[in-house]
């Protein structure tokens, strides 16, 4: 099989230079964000060469973006879609992490290079050609920092893609920071769950930007988008997964307290889990969950949004 007939799945994000201090408070760099943080996973979980996984973001053309650059491809990631532009540069974050191991961040990206994907019409060839991915996926966050333009622009992307057949994945991944106010993010996640084949959703989150008070009331708002999977995510308590039939629960693989380090990156590595076993041809949710919380029980007993490949090699 050729490189370019193979299974593939594009990931629509923003990379970031991640900031953490370990135990002795010395200050750790390395680089992460949600819809990156899954491409990984989700590429150490696959067999290799056996599926294009690309990474689809705006980079500068600084030592920053070209250290991006060579980590992604060291992970197996394709980086044919990736946009550079000449004066800008990635954002920074900062993790806090509190004693039980959740955690707070400080952003710097007003300006950072991927919020300028879409802008313009000089990237519009390489977008389309994302219509002949097998899934695309992309989060909340994915959506927010664009402008509401470049919104529109990925809208129609997913749409047009959707109509060649592909699946589109979208991660809720609500953070208030990012919007003006809830109704301008009611507005785009309606948009984009109106076309989505596997969604998955915060529980948290939900309640935060719906008013949501229980996981039936998550399931009967988003009855209206005609989503083929809805995977609940809710931190330690089982996920539930709402199909057409039926509604499965899957229990997390259980962590005693003192063992939880940093739960950074816990739901994009689910999701990462989920689709590694999906994109493999398993067709029972449940399994595919299975799969997720393992490799989320791994994750948040180390620090960092994305732990070393070793440690995820060791167990699956």
């Amino acid at each position: 099989m050729s490189t370019e007939s193979l299974p593939s799945i594009a990931f629509i994000g923003e990379c970031m230079v991640e900031l953490r201090s370990d135990v002795k408070a010395n200050i750790c760099q390395s680089f992460a964000g949600d819809s990156l943080n899954t491409a990984v996973y989700l590429a150490r979980l696959l067999p290799p060469n056996q599926h294009q996984i690309h990474f689809v973001t705006a980079l500068g053309v600084d030592n920053f973006s070209n250290a991006m650059i060579d980590y992604f491809q060291s992970e197996g990631i394709r980086c044919d879609k990736i946009r550079r532009l000449s004066g800008r540069q990635p954002g920074l974050y900062y993790i806090n992490i509190d004693s039980a191991g959740e955690r707070s961040f400080q952003y710097w990206r007003d300006q950072s290079a991927a919020r300028y994907l879409f802008s313009g019409h000089e990237y519009n060839h390489e977008l389309h050609s994302l219509v002949n991915m097998g899934y695309l996926y992309c989060s909340g966050i994915s959506l927010a920092i664009l402008s509401d333009p470049d919104r529109q622009k990925l809208i129609d992307l997913l749409a047009h893609a959707k109509t060649q057949g592909t699946k589109i994945c979208f991660d809720s991944n609500y953070r208030p920071v990012l919007w003006d106010n809830v109704d301008q993010a009611h507005y785009w996640y309606q948009k984009i769950l109106a076309m989505t084949d596997i969604a998955f959703l915060t529980y948290d989150d939900e309640c935060e930007l719906w008013g949501d008070n229980s996981p039936e009331h998550v399931f009967s708002r988003c009855k209206v988008f005609d989503i083929a999977e809805i995977i609940l995510k809710r931190g330690a308590q089982p996920c539930l997964i709402k199909t057409a039939t039926t509604t499965y629960t899957v229990d997390t693989v259980t962590i005693p307290a003192d063992q939880i380090v940093d739960t950074t990156a816990a739901g994009d590595s689910f999701s990462a889990g989920y689709l590694a076993r999906r994109l493999q041809g398993e067709n029972c949710p449940k399994a595919c969950a299975a799969i997720g919380h393992q490799l989320a029980s791994i994750v948040v007993q180390h620090q960092g949004a994305i732990v070393p490949q070793n440690i995820v090699s060791q167990n699956f």
